[in-house]
């Protein structure tokens, strides 16, 4: 029963993406579990130092891995698997094989050059501050070739749909860094918690080795760099590697300066940055990893209105979706917050300040959810070379924004106080950490714009008119969505004072709820071609 379970086969997009939207939400929610813990067992200041660390190993494994090799994969595995299931199984063993050599080789050399590199990441740091950082980011280098070898499986998963394992490994990685927390830590310190890391990625390969098995995967203990299809995939891995390289230097370099800043700016930006990546994952990620291997076909078999019409779709629904968590998110910033990370160790500065940089992050959700859709859809093209152009231009324009924002609100002035007034901080002096949410707002918002014009030029007829209609549905269910949650909050904070973790959770639920019905409701009335194919969707299957 459980092995028919972890390998089941979707159907449909829609089905997929709730399944992988399910499974991504329970990883979510235990990172989420993940951050409470480690505000509980270590101060704000102490944090920094974890976070600090971590820069390095999660810049190998965005980059190379997530970035790079699982971008590229799919694409050129279908071709290869389409004509020859032998030569594909091959080409998949030797890219394992070649990739986790190239980790490896990495990892070493950064082993050896991580005191210059964490110098660089946080030039704030000094001391024993310093020397931990260096330590635990040594320690932590061994995730990302474990995890080299785990994303191969991912890629192969998803070709045969088989989604609910390819979505459990997250889970499995979220609860090993937990047991880590929890176990460890008390003995260890922050090493306990790399040591979770690494116990993590364990558990995130092993989940996906039998139902890869079972779906027909088999090793080869080969290397051979003459393979055509071998030098494709990393021939698009380039540009791939340095589109996402551009999205983690942006953190490292949002790092290095907030480490400049107030004690605990690091943790508040992660901690923040944390909590926003949690609808975008749920919607986005689990939407365009559900829709890349349909994408793909569509493009090998040259059915481009076949990928048109799935595309349109695949944009109504993760809007559906994105836009009123937007609204939820901003209007009960504060709640979540406390929520999630209200112990003692996070004070009332942290909460709010961390709460603001979350409801600047809300209004960019809808743009980094429907980012993530237009990037698979151009991998379906094998085009990895236009985003990465975008993504650096994204790139230079957030570093820019993230300096002038930190200038802006440091000269005080009228920016700073509408901003201490829109985000309630007017009891805070140094705000600057709210400077980084700032700059990626703005350049997210670029990323898209940018991003639509040029596959508009890729594919002049893959626009929808239905896109069109479902915006201005989904964003007027929306509002009406959140008026309702803002009475609802309003009326239940008049009759409970938000003094227990009960009185925030019954405001945060009660508010979600009655706002859930009436943004249902009010597609039901508009009707909503998005919610009947949901529903649809779902029923079916």
């Amino acid at each position: 029963m459980i092995k028919k379970i972890i390998n089941l086969q979707s159907k449909t997009i829609t089905f997929s993406a709730a399944l992988i939207a399910f499974s991504i939400g329970v990883s979510a929610v235990l990172g989420l579990l993940r951050d409470r813990l480690l505000v509980t067992h270590f101060p704000v200041g102490e944090l920094d130092v974890y976070f600090a660390a971590f820069r390095i190993p999660d810049f190998i494994y965005g980059i190379l891995i997530t970035g790079g090799i699982v971008a590229v994969f799919l694409p050129v595995f279908s071709s290869v698997f389409e004509k020859s299931k032998e030569e594909g199984l091959k080409l998949a063993s030797n890219i394992m094989n070649v990739l986790l050599v190239v980790l490896f080789l990495i990892c070493v050399v950064l082993f050896f050059i991580t005191p210059f590199v964490v110098k660089f990441i946080v030039p704030g740091f000094s001391g024993e501050e310093l020397k931990e950082t260096i330590f635990l980011t040594r320690l932590m280098l061994a995730s990302p070739i474990i995890l080299g070898a785990s994303s191969l499986f991912s890629g192969f998963l998803q070709y045969f749909e088989r989604f609910l394992a390819y979505s459990l490994a997250p889970i499995f990685y979220n609860i090993g860094i937990i047991l880590g927390i929890i176990f460890l830590a008390p003995h260890f310190g922050l090493a306990g918690v790399a040591y979770g890391v690494i116990f993590g990625a364990f558990l995130h390969l092993l989940v996906q080795i039998p139902p890869a098995y079972s779906a027909g995967f088999s090793y080869k203990p080969f290397i051979d760099l003459k393979q055509k299809e071998l030098r494709k995939v990393f021939f698009l891995m380039i540009p791939r590697i340095i589109g996402q390289a551009s999205a983690k230097i942006n953190i490292i370099v949002i790092t290095a300066l907030a480490s400049l800043l107030t004690t605990g700016s690091v943790s508040i930006f992660n901690l923040a940055n944390n909590l926003q990546s949690f609808p975008i994952r749920i919607v986005g990620v689990a939407f365009a990893v559900a829709a890349f291997p349909a994408f793909s076909r569509s493009i090998a078999q040259k059915q481009k209105k076949q990928f048109a019409e799935s595309f349109s779709k695949v944009i109504c629904q993760v809007l559906f979706f994105i836009i009123p968590a937007s609204v939820i998110v901003f209007l009960l910033r504060a709640h979540i917050v406390r929520l999630v990370l209200g112990v003692e160790n996070f004070g009332w500065r942290e909460t709010q300040l961390t709460a603001a940089c979350l409801g600047i992050f809300s209004f960019a959700f809808f743009a980094g959810a429907v980012i993530h859709i237009i990037v698979r859809a151009f991998f379906s093209f094998q085009d990895t070379k236009t985003p990465v152009v975008i993504s650096l231009f994204a790139m230079g324009t957030n570093i820019i924004l993230a300096f002038f924002f930190v200038w802006i609100i440091q000269s005080g002035g009228v920016f700073n106080d509408f901003l201490s007034l829109v985000l309630r901080l007017e009891s805070i002096k140094e705000i600057e950490v709210v400077a980084f949410p700032l700059s990626i707002f703005v350049s997210s918002i670029l990323h898209l714009i940018l991003l639509i014009h040029f596959f508009k030029k890729k594919m002049v007829d893959f626009y929808n008119p239905r896109i069109k209609s479902c915006v201005i549905r989904t964003v007027f269910a929306s509002l009406a969505m959140g008026v309702f949650v803002y009475i609802t909050r309003i009326f239940i904070e008049s009759i409970f004072h938000l003094t227990t973790f009960f009185a925030v959770l019954l405001t945060t639920s009660i508010s979600v709820l009655v706002g859930g019905v009436m943004y249902f409701l009010v597609l039901k009335l508009v009707n909503s071609l998005e919610l009947k194919e949901v529903i649809s969707s779902l029923r079916v299957r």
